[in-house]
């Protein structure tokens, strides 16, 4: 069995059951979890990532941090930007991602036309 990319940066390896990065091989999390749990978690400054474009505050289109954060989710071996998103304060990260892991491996045996091994890399 071999390892499936589901994103731009992140696979399954369908025989460990493992969400891992496609670009560094590092094992994150069980793939019928939350890859999100095996990141490396940062908080982002909102006026750092939306400078304020005038020195009016009132029209700046940065977030109000008492409603909006932005996580950033890395990859603890090669530090690539796995996923970002936007929340309100005190709002768990998203599980957005959620695959059914037996039949993705059934269709990956039969040779399923979506499906596309991924070499692993050493």
């Amino acid at each position: 069995m071999g390892r499936v990319r589901v994103t731009e940066y992140l696979d399954i390896d369908l025989e460990r059951e493992r969400w891992c990065c496609n670009r560094c091989s590092r094992d994150l999390e069980s793939a019928r979890d939350n890859y999100k749990k095996g990141c490396l978690v940062a908080e982002r400054d909102m006026a750092e990532v939306h400078p304020p474009m005038s020195d009016n505050a009132s029209y700046s289109f940065t977030p109000d941090p008492d409603y909006c954060r932005l996580l950033e989710f890395y990859c603890p071996g090669c530090g690539t930007m796995l996923e970002n998103e936007y929340l309100p304060p005190g709002h768990p990260m998203t599980h957005e991602i959620e695959l059914d892991i037996d039949s993705l491996k059934r269709k990956y045996r039969e040779g399923g036309p979506t499906l596309v091994p991924v070499e692993k890399k050493t």
